[in-house]
């Protein structure tokens, strides 16, 4: 029996903006266990969303700290899209 996790999303810069303000899910959680997952997850949701996600230079943080693709992501997380910053 799967069990369904909650997790709180949050984009940035352009990514914010082609979001669509997505700021919660709720998912399987056999379906979404690491980052790669959830970005595959919202890929196959949004492609235009999804192949913005996959770019390089495109950091995630969960509660505030930076990681990888392979991170476990648990029921509560806040799952954070980093663009890369620009200056001039």
């Amino acid at each position: 029996m799967s069990s369904k996790g909650i997790f709180r999303l949050l984009f940035f810069g352009r990514l914010r903006d082609i979001s669509h303000n997505i700021e919660e899910i709720q998912a399987i959680k056999d379906e979404i266990r690491s980052i790669k997952d959830l970005t595959s997850w919202l890929d196959a949701k949004d492609p235009i969303l999804g192949k913005e996600l996959v770019k390089p230079f495109v950091l995630v943080s969960v509660n505030k700290n930076i990681v990888k693709n392979d991170f476990i992501i648990s029921e509560g997380d806040e799952v954070a899209f980093l663009p890369p910053v620009t200056g001039g």
